[in-house]
């Protein structure tokens, strides 16, 4: 479970992780080194030159409590005070500070504060708010005596250099080390959108770059798309080939067959243009997308006037309320294509059928709702494959078909990057049909 949480904060892209990895391991080098830092050099260095001082101020203390004035005693502790580089002065009880003073971020104060107190139990207020000074009350008999000493004297000088060096040296590192690993993700990114583009239908220039194992990576996928391309390129000669010598009989059969006054003649050539409709059926299935090029479109006009052509033809659709502004690569005959077969099959399972369009941030859906019976949950994944027919869901007896139209429409969809996903329509009752295309 700690695992699966911990995964919603990982980046998702491969820039992002390969951040994480190159940043991670310094971030945490750095933190284990400053702890080390702050132990042995703020605490141990600190408490070492606090106990020098501390015995030099055992030595003022007696000489200024061993006086028998406080003028005597400045006079006493005149001569060491100088060598010592102390200031010395006697205040008045109302002149001392109430309680002791630190700045927030002075870490090593704490120390020498600490020994201070250890040491000088009776020392009053220790002030620390300047940063280069450090002042010590401390009572005698002659009154409360001001300690004034460098600060260089009780702790390292410039303590921070080595952490902002660490900080300074390992930022810069890092971003040496993301420039070079960036040059060699630009490959991988590069051979990821030719991948994502040929899965959409499209075709992007793309040779092989990096590293040798990038570069096995990226001919492979070359060679995969040539081959796909070729198969595809085979398969539509072929299938129209054989659809030029199928047509041809088939049209001298019709020829034949409505100049023969008869009632047998009559169902023969409903069979003729039967098998003609199969043909035109097994070749809109066998081109796919790819039959046109790609282009930027305004899907709401393109699903516009498939609607219209469809009302033109007496077919009951209509247009629903679409939210949509902005064009997408598209398609557009084969787009048209797949729309049609849907409006094709919600007309002729059910009463009417309802189009929408919605242009969302992350993707486009064409929606194709009917009032017909639907297709059983359990059931639409088989309704989706090629020359797939559910007589117990669909009423065949409403028209002929050849199990093509949702497989067709399941092609497209698939060649856009998208999917064609079948649900109950909420509004009318039977099937839900929509297509859903990444942007």
């Amino acid at each position: 479970m700690t695992a699966l949480r911990l995964k919603q904060f990982m980046p998702r892209g491969l820039y992002g992780r390969a951040a994480l990895i190159l940043v991670l391991p310094i971030v945490l080098l750095q933190l284990v080194v400053s702890v080390i830092f702050i132990q042995r050099h703020f605490e141990d260095v600190t408490a070492q030159m606090t106990h020098t001082v501390i015995r030099e101020l055992q030595l003022i203390i007696g000489q200024a409590s061993a006086a028998d004035s406080s003028a005597m005693a400045l006079v006493r502790m005149g001569p060491t005070a100088e060598v010592l580089q102390f200031d010395l002065a006697f205040v008045e009880p109302d002149a001392i500070p109430a309680e002791d003073t630190r700045l927030w971020y002075d870490l090593s104060g704490i120390v020498m504060r600490n020994t201070l107190r250890e040491a000088l139990p009776a020392a009053g207020p220790i002030l620390l708010a300047q940063s280069r000074i450090v002042t010590v009350y401390y009572p005698t008999p002659n009154g409360p005596l001001e300690i004034v000493f460098d600060r260089r004297r009780v702790s390292a000088s410039a303590p921070h250099q080595l952490l902002v060096n660490m900080v300074f040296f390992g930022g810069l590192m890092t971003a040496v080390a993301f420039l070079y690993l960036r040059n060699q993700l630009r490959p991988i990114a590069r051979l990821a959108r030719a991948a994502t583009a040929f899965g959409r239908g499209q075709h992007v220039d793309y040779h092989p770059g990096g590293a040798v194992e990038v570069r096995a990576a990226g001919r492979a996928f070359v060679d995969m798309r040539h081959r796909i391309e070729r198969h595809i390129d085979q398969r539509t000669l072929m299938l129209s080939g054989v659809s030029h010598d199928l047509r041809t009989p088939l049209t001298r059969l019709k020829l034949g067959l409505s100049m023969i006054d008869d009632e047998e003649a009559e169902h023969m050539l409903g069979d003729v243009k039967e098998m003609e409709a199969l043909i035109t059926a097994f070749l809109d299935f066998a081109k796919g997308a790819q039959e046109s090029e790609p282009e930027m479109l305004d899907p709401h006009a393109l699903v516009a006037r498939i609607v219209q052509d469809a009302q033109r033809a007496g077919s009951p659709v209509s247009l629903g309320t679409s939210e949509c502004e902005g064009e997408v690569m598209l398609r557009p005959v084969a787009i048209r294509r797949a729309v049609e077969n849907l409006i094709g099959n919600a007309v002729r399972y059910g009463e009417r059928a309802e189009v929408s369009v919605r242009l969302l941030p992350g993707s486009l859906r064409i929606r194709v709702e009917d009032d017909g019976p639907g297709i059983p949950p359990a059931a639409r994944e088989e309704a989706v494959k090629a020359f797939s027919r559910l007589d117990p869901a669909r009423n065949q007896n409403r028209g002929s078909g050849v199990g093509l139209g949702l497989a067709i429409a399941m092609d497209i969809a698939r060649a856009h990057g998208g999917s064609l996903q079948l649900d109950e329509s909420p509004r009318l009752g039977g099937l839900l049909a929509e297509i859903v295309i990444a942007r």
